[in-house]
């Protein structure tokens, strides 16, 4: 699996554009998508409880829910779900966030996590990457976020929780 060192430029790959379309946008995600037919690993044990699950915004900056609310025990160790590298670990607003990227363009984001690790530390699938701190649900809960080149899309895709999608034929 290739991962990006923290020093080295990201690839330019194609712009992002409001204009790009549907198709194109879609070719950008197969790498992920096949990323995620391997299947992550939880990042907390089960029971895997989804309090609060992904709700799509309708435009980039319009309201949902951005992620996914796992339920779990105060001090409970989260787990990387894959191999990745640190993108992010520090502040945001009122709680503590910890970002991983992954190979295919996969970001994923954790909340409220203590870790003790820093940018451009490499992670291995199943690696403890932090500790569950209260803050975020009414009960203790992991707020999972997953982006694909920017783009959030349901966590649920890779943990193996949402069933696909199936087209079927249309007769007229």
């Amino acid at each position: 699996m290739l991962l990006r060192s923290p020093g080295l430029p990201r690839s330019p790959g194609l712009p992002r554009s409001p204009w790009l379309g549907r198709s194109a946008r879609l070719r950008r995600r197969v790498p992920a998508l096949l990323l995620a037919a391997t299947l992550w690993l939880w990042p907390v044990d089960a029971p895997h409880v989804v309090a609060r699950p992904y709700l799509a915004p309708a435009t980039p900056y319009s309201a949902g829910h951005r992620g996914v609310d796992l339920t779990a025990p105060e001090g409970t160790a989260v787990l990387a779900p894959a191999d990745g590298v640190v993108h992010f670990a520090g502040w945001v607003v009122d709680r503590p966030v910890l970002s991983v990227e992954h190979a295919g363009g996969v970001l994923s984001s954790y909340e409220p996590v203590e870790s003790t690790l820093s940018e451009g530390d490499v992670v291995r699938r199943g690696d403890v990457i932090g500790t569950l701190l209260p803050g975020h649900c009414r009960t203790p809960c992991l707020h999972l976020g997953v982006r694909i080149d920017g783009e959030y899309v349901s966590p649920l895709l890779f943990l193996g929780g949402q069933p696909r999608a199936v087209l079927l034929p249309v007769r007229r």
